[in-house]
């Protein structure tokens, strides 16, 4: 096989130093509003990218959606300036297996984007003149079309494909429809791994969206804009099966052994794992893995539908899981700005360390982030725009 593309993503970043941190749990609206005043005094944390976020209150998927989004995206400065003639590569959350569903409720209204949302950004997007958008997931065990999961999960795909002029759909749990994959280097180094190999599809965008649902997490305790893309690493490399020395083309598993508990390296032909010897427990691994892949492959725009979605874990898996319907939609333009203002609508701080709600039993993806210079997850540095965050407040529990 070829080797793969080297994609150099960022500069070296040093660590940061000590920050102080409030130890909350689950947030009311008092107390929401007395952390956003008392925030400038209380956190001391290294300089991270600030950028405004927009939230929007959405109580239906029957609703206007369009008109909803193109009001939050002029709130950001605008989707033409974002999109247009380029390549607009959005990466779906279409979490476990399409079989599976919560309480026989539609994917869309538990733990899937919902496929209304995803027709109403394509429209915006060719309407604000991008040249084309491509739909990305690593199907579950599939290294089949992404149109086929679709229409298995209840999409309506020929609407999708006709949303905008050019619409296109690509599968990254392997190769895919390209010849080579492209490598993404972690600036500093990386965690857990030194980089990424990752699907063409990542590489070949111009803008990168993440288009994530409003969720707990069993492991990372949220999942969000940044969670979300744990979902490009393709199981072909990085999976249960993948293959010891090249990747394997037909994967059928998901990315336990390698990238949870570390009980195997990927492919040979991928950046082995920096130090064997270190911790196996998945709180300690996923949220850096997740800090590592949002420093190597940015995301641009970052969209989380948190309209109706499930509370208490990720998918229908997770036992305790419930439905929750928050009816509000967050977008901008910087993940971890936009993960530290969903975590808020939740009703969590998003500066909780280790230990307490809702990083109970691994560490603050947040803040991993914040430390590789990608965002800020102070709420004192980033405007809301739009529904203010005591209105759009849901507790998660």
């Amino acid at each position: 096989m070829p080797p793969p593309r080297r994609v150099l993503r960022g500069a070296a970043r040093t660590q940061p130093p000590y920050y102080t941190i409030i130890y909350m749990q689950r947030l009311s609206r008092r107390e929401l509003l007395a952390m956003l005043a008392a925030a400038p005094a209380l956190y001391a944390e290294r300089s991270a990218p600030a950028a405004p976020v927009s939230i929007a209150r959405c109580q239906s998927y029957d609703g206007d959606l369009a008109a909803t989004l193109s009001t939050m995206f002029d709130q950001l400065g605008g989707l033409s300036g974002l999109v247009k003639n380029k390549t607009v590569t959005v990466k779906l959350n279409l979490t476990g297996s399409p079989g599976l569903r919560f309480q026989g409720r539609p994917l869309g209204t538990t733990h899937y984007t919902h496929p209304k949302m995803a027709g109403a950004f394509a429209a915006l997007a060719g309407s604000a003149g991008a040249r084309r958008v491509r739909f990305v997931e690593s199907c579950w065990a599939s290294n089949g079309p992404l149109e086929e999961y679709l229409l298995d999960a209840g999409w309506n795909v020929r609407a999708l494909k006709n949303a905008a002029p050019n619409v296109e759909f690509e599968n990254t749990n392997a190769l895919g429809q390209g010849k080579r994959y492209a490598r993404f280097a972690v600036p500093g180094g990386g965690a857990i791994f030194p980089g990424y190999d990752l699907n063409h599809a990542y590489e070949e965008t111009d803008v990168f969206v993440s288009f994530a649902k409003l969720k707990n997490h069993a492991t990372c305790g949220v999942t969000l804009s940044m969670k979300n893309i744990f979902g490009i690493t393709p199981a072909s490399i990085y999976g249960d099966d993948a293959g010891r020395d090249e990747p394997n083309e037909n994967p059928g598993s998901g990315r336990v052994s390698v990238c949870h508990i570390g009980k195997r390296e990927p492919s040979k032909s991928a950046p082995q794992e920096i130090d064997p010897a270190s911790s196996r427990f998945p709180g300690h691994r996923m949220p850096r893995i997740v800090a590592d892949l949002n420093a190597a492959r940015p995301i641009h725009l970052a969209l989380i539908d948190g309209v109706e979605t499930v509370a208490g874990g990720e998918g229908p898996w997770i036992k305790g899981l419930r439905t929750i319907q928050p009816g509000v939609i967050l977008a901008g333009t910087n993940p971890v700005n936009t993960d530290a203002a969903a975590v808020a609508v939740m009703g969590y701080n998003p500066r909780s360390p280790r230990g307490t709600k809702p990083f109970q039993d691994c560490d603050n993806t947040l803040l991993l982030a914040e430390s590789l210079g990608v965002g800020s997850a102070s709420l004192d540095k980033i405007e809301i725009r739009g529904l203010p965050l005591a209105q759009a407040l849901c507790p998660f529990g």
